[in-house]
Formats: C-alpha cells, sequence, structure tokens
C-alpha cells in the first residue's frame, strides 16, 4: 500500500507540474519578463494576481509557471547526462575489470567525497552563468551513484547463464554490456534515476540563488528566491510561493522514485 500511495502522489505532483509548464503559455495571465510595472510592486495574492508580485511588479504565478519549464528540462537534461556518464562507466568496470575498474572506483570514490554544488561551483566560476554551462556542470557531477549501482549489479550478472550464452554465441562487449546486461539491471537504475531530478532541481535552484545558474530575468525559482530575500518582512509571497513550488517537485520526485524502488523490488511486493 505505502508503494502505491508513494507512487500516485509522487506521479501525480509531477504531472501536475509538467502540465503548468507545458500549458504554461495559456495558463500564465502574464508575460514573466516584460510585464513589470512598479506600480504593482509586491501586490499581496488577490483576484488580479493570484499569488500577488514581486518587488517590480511582476506576476508571481506567470514566473512560477513559466520557472517550472526551465526547472524540468535541467532536471531531466542534467540527469540524462549523469545517467549516460554514470551507467557507461559502471557497466565498463564491472564487466571489463582489471585496471580500468580500478581507476573508475578510484574516479568513483573521489566524485563521493566532493559535495555536488561545491564541485559544481568549482565548475560555473570557470564557465560563467548561463544556461549551457549550468547543464554542462551539473551533468558532470553527479554521476557517481549511477556508476556505483550499474557496477555492483554487472559483477553479480555477468557470470549468469544469459551472458556466458551471448558471449559463446560471439557478441562483443559492447552487445553484451548494453543490449544483454543494461536491461536486466535497469530497475535500480531507474530508481536513482527518477530521485536524480529532483535533486538536479535543487542544485539549480541553489546555484541560481547565488546568481550562478539561470540568468535573470529569467524566471528560475531559486532565482525568484534569491530576489526575495530583502521582502521577506514586507511581502513574503514573493518567497513563500516559489518556494512551495520548490519543495513539491523535489518531493514528487522522491516519492516517485521510492514508490519505483518497492514496485520494481522483487522483495516487497508483498510489503504492506
Amino acid at each position: 500500500m505505502k508503494a502505491g500511495a508513494n507512487l500516485y502522489v509522487g506521479g501525480g505532483i509531477i504531472l501536475l507540474i509538467f502540465l503548468l509548464a507545458v500549458f504554461a503559455p495559456l495558463i500564465a495571465p502574464y508575460d514573466p519578463v516584460t510585464s513589470a510595472n512598479l506600480m504593482y510592486a509586491e501586490e499581496p495574492p488577490g483576484a488580479q494576481f493570484w499569488l500577488g508580485t514581486d518587488e517590480q511588479g511582476r506576476d508571481i504565478f506567470s514566473r512560477i509557471a513559466y520557472g517550472a519549464r526551465i526547472s524540468l528540462f535541467i532536471g531531466l537534461a542534467v540527469q540524462v547526462m549523469n545517467t549516460a556518464i554514470g551507467v557507461s562507466l559502471g557497466l565498463s568496470a564491472g564487466y571489463i575489470g582489471g585496471w580500468w575498474d580500478e581507476i573508475v572506483q578510484g574516479l568513483t570514490n573521489l566524485m563521493l567525497s566532493i559535495p555536488t554544488i561545491v564541485f559544481a561551483l568549482a565548475l560555473m566560476a570557470i564557465l560563467g552563468p548561463g544556461l549551457p554551462s549550468l547543464l554542462i556542470a551539473l551533468g558532470m557531477t553527479d554521476w557517481a551513484y549511477s556508476c556505483r549501482i550499474s557496477r555492483a549489479q554487472v559483477l553479480t550478472q555477468k557470470s549468469l547463464n544469459y551472458v556466458q550464452s551471448a558471449r559463446t554465441m560471439g557478441f562483443g562487449p559492447l552487445h553484451v554490456m548494453f543490449r544483454e546486461l543494461l536491461p536486466n539491471i535497469s530497475g535500480p537504475l531507474i530508481v536513482v534515476a527518477t530521485m536524480g531530478v529532483g535533486s538536479a532541481i535543487m542544485a539549480e535552484a541553489s546555484l541560481s540563488f547565488l546568481g550562478l545558474g539561470v540568468v535573470p530575468p529569467n524566471p528560475s525559482w531559486g532565482g525568484m528566491l534569491s530576489s526575495a530575500r530583502e521582502q521577506l518582512m514586507v511581502a513574503p509571497w514573493v518567497a513563500i510561493f516559489p518556494g512551495l513550488a520548490l519543495f513539491a517537485a523535489v518531493l514528487g520526485f522522491n516519492l516517485l522514485g521510492d514508490g519505483l524502488r518497492d514496485l520494481l523490488d522483487p522483495h516487497g511486493k508483498g510489503r504492506k
């Protein structure tokens, strides 16, 4: 029951955010960038501005809706990059072994010893702010978990009959790794990738909060929180609603990943 509840609640939250992002041009009543009007600065939530306005008079709901596009795009794109790097390294290390396995394990341990946000900050300081730099920085910093899990799964699978049969039939290492092993170890990797999207969204918001992420005035939940710091006492809604949107997105992906983990775990299907 727990697995089903997490799966449905998490999936429902992500579906709502996805619909908000896709239909932002139809749902958002104002342009998130050009609608600034100081006459309406820091207006509280009401009939005209559903979630109020910020210090420049921009509609917060519209900026949250368009910010959902940026957050989902970055979260999904970054996780695709992280998964591709981690799985490729983990598959090859577990299957080939030897000196290559030692190098990959050393790199993995190094990455795990450095906080993701610290490494990303260092890369962003070199690359500069902006969306392309953000994708590169985050896409190269959080692949260690996928690598470690895929390597461990390969080590338990590569001696099984289906792998030995493929090798006996003359298939090369690439075929065995990506056509035989990968489909059979995909369950744990799907869970890690799902939860990783939420982590990537949080990392993007953190960098944008520090001024190294999405360049203003483009709407970003982290950037909105950063600009709201000075208005917390007089206009708390400027920070509350972007914060709730960020919380909901991260919670949704974590619940979805938790539900998928219980669903794909063959030993957990009998859990109540």
